[in-house]
């Protein structure tokens, strides 16, 4: 190939990556060069990702330990058997022990259920994940089932973002101005006891006007504040899932373009390519979190817990 077609090739995967249509592919090619460009040569082009995506999502994780790991699904259309159907994108991030986040990798399933994060999960740890301390999400049973089954020893923590929904929906309006403010300054608290005693007192104040809120709170608390036992520097970026929330608009962005993807590979292809973009991103930019107090906490826990087997 010669080195103009190939920069050609490179522009048109580069524009596919990037949302542009087919049709405005078209049009850019048939100014640029005075001809059509057919659907069918595009989507030759773009199988060209293949092995980088694959090589991508299937990497090695075992050079080093991941503590804090969040995961989140999107809703995407396949095409599936002539039949347009609902799939979920299950997606993985991590924050290694250098402070440098990473997003560890990327399945389809057919919904969001304990099976399908299973595999994913075992998967991740198949390709060496370790060293989870904690897992950040929302409080999907058959996601919250898989963490369990799969990162016996670590923590969870529910989503705060996704808790505060839940309360507020149950909330009646009326007092949303009251109590989205209330369980705010429980989120915020500076340690455990503070929290505890804003949520008593929380309770007391609207038991009886916002039954179901107050129950959800109740409910929720103990997992929403499991962030709580790290150090504070690590807690706002911990609490919630938005972090990863933000790559799925960014992904949302790509998808909208194509609307239905015509099979599950042409999704792994185009959104595996946007997000091994991101993740270049990510890993060759800032430090994402200093790890040294992480380190600290963790040799200090280690040297107790050996002093108590001592004893």
């Amino acid at each position: 190939m010669q080195r103009s077609e190939q920069a050609l090739v490179l522009s048109l995967m580069e524009m596919v990556v990037n949302g542009v249509s087919t049709r405005k592919i078209n049009t850019v090619v048939e100014e640029l060069c005075g001809t059509e460009f057919p659907k069918s040569t595009v989507s030759d082009l773009c199988k060209k990702l293949d092995p980088l995506v694959e090589a991508w999502n299937g990497r090695d994780l075992s050079g080093q330990e991941y503590p804090f790991v969040l995961v989140d699904a999107l809703v995407i259309k396949v095409r599936l058997n002539k039949r347009v159907r609902m799939h979920s994108l299950l997606v993985a991030t991590g924050v290694n022990e250098a402070g440098f986040r990473e997003i560890l990798g990327i399945k389809l399933g057919g919904s969001e259920t304990e099976g399908s994060w299973g595999e994913l999960f075992k998967w991740l740890k198949d390709r060496g994940l370790k060293g989870v301390d904690l897992v950040v999400s929302d409080s999907h049973k058959g996601l919250v089932a898989a963490i369990e089954k799969h990162f016996t020893g670590a923590s969870w923590q529910r989503c705060q973002t996704h808790l505060m929904r839940n309360i507020m929906d149950a909330c009646p309006k009326s007092l949303w101005g009251q109590l989205h403010p209330r369980v705010r300054m429980i989120f915020d608290a500076p340690d455990m006891a503070t929290a505890r005693e804003l949520l008593a007192k929380t309770v007391r104040e609207f038991q009886d006007k916002a039954s179901k809120a107050i129950e959800k709170l109740e409910e929720g608390f103990e997992d929403a504040m499991a962030v709580m036992a790290l150090p504070v520097r690590y807690r706002k970026k911990l609490r919630t899932t938005n972090g990863v929330e933000r790559l799925n608009e960014e992904i949302r962005r790509r998808e909208r373009v194509i609307r239905i993807f015509p099979n599950e590979e042409s999704a792994i292809r185009l959104l595996g390519a946007v997000l091994m973009e991101k993740d270049e991103e990510w890993t060759c930019g800032r430090m994402y979190m200093n790890m040294e107090e992480y380190r600290i906490m963790k040799m200090l826990k280690e040297d107790t817990s050996m002093q108590q087997r001592a004893a």
